[in-house]
């Protein structure tokens, strides 16, 4: 064999090999990412109680931080050398749909869970929810990083507030029938997750490319993220307020909204009802349509 397409082989073989070992390493440290490590019995113990809107702030921002101080960081806005259009699409549209989920909350936090009638907002959440609003594809001036871990610090002061004396921040109102507004806002999210998963066409025209099937996959996923351990704050929070029929719901959602957020296939891949390959759209969408089901059945109860 000529010692020219030896050579030609063997460079295209380390490179393959390559390839594929960077493949594996990124799928099982994003595996391992999807999940936070949150103790909320042991960081919230019943016993030593807490001020009302604490937990739910310290799990966004604690969602946040996991997001920004990553091995990656934050993805969408890297340079498109390296950047969500070429290699980071997966984490990057999971971290689009981890943000929406956050900007979604985040605003019925400060305009409904901490804000009775005419009363002003609470300076800091204000601040923390206009950080997160800025646009998650910046790169310079100020960047998206930069933005976002300021959101950060605001829902820290805000934390800070409740426990000053006098207290500085709007603690939690605790009035159950707000929380409706919360997941009014999730079902919605997890309403356009479902449709992504089960688009054929895309706006414009055309069907859904397969290399467009795992953007669908991880923003969707990246909602079910932030709803999932958002929910444990939630249940937290409000504890003995909710009804036993509300928590039993509770159960049946954080076990849906579980197996969504931590569902990580090697390949996304988009196989036919009929054929031998799996259709992971239609898997995570299974978790998000039943998430979606039983968070409408606990509006119907927080109304009664």
């Amino acid at each position: 064999m000529d010692r020219n397409l030896k050579i030609g082989i063997t460079v295209v073989g380390v490179l393959l090999f390559l390839f594929l070992a960077g493949s594996i390493g990124l799928h099982f440290s994003q595996k391992a990412h999807n999940r936070i490590h949150l103790d909320l019995e042991a960081e919230f113990p019943p016993d030593k109680g807490h001020v009302p809107g604490e937990i739910l702030a310290t799990v966004l921002a604690r969602i946040m931080e996991h997001e920004l101080d990553s091995t990656f960081g934050w993805r969408p806005n890297d340079f498109f050398l390296w950047g969500p259009t070429l290699w980071a699409d997966n984490n990057s549209n999971r971290q689009m749909g981890i943000m929406h989920g956050v900007r979604e909350t985040m605003l019925v936090f400060r305009d409904n869970l901490t804000k009775v009638s005419a009363n002003v907002y609470d300076h800091n959440l204000v601040e923390a929810d206009t950080m997160f609003r800025n646009d998650e594809h910046k790169l310079f001036f100020p960047s998206a990083e930069n933005r976002f871990s300021k959101g950060v610090v605001y829902l820290e002061h805000y934390i800070e507030g409740l426990h000053a004396d006098p207290p500085t921040s709007r603690p939690l109102n605790k009035r159950v029938i707000e929380l409706i507004k919360l997941f009014e806002a999730w079902t919605a999210l997890l309403g356009d997750g479902h449709a992504n998963l089960y688009r054929e066409q895309e706006r414009g025209g055309g069907p859904v490319r397969a290399w467009k099937t795992d953007n669908y996959f991880y923003k969707a996923q990246g909602y079910a993220h932030v709803m999932y351990y958002m929910m444990q704050a939630v249940r937290h929070e409000y504890g003995e307020d909710l009804k036993g029929s509300v928590e039993f719901l509770f159960d049946e959602v954080l076990e849906a909204l579980e197996k969504a957020h931590a569902l990580k296939p090697l390949i996304v891949i988009d196989g036919s009802a009929s054929g031998l390959f799996a259709n992971h759209r239609r898997i995570l969408d299974s978790y998000i349509s039943e998430a979606r089901d039983k968070m409408f059945s606990v509006q119907e109860e927080l109304e009664k």
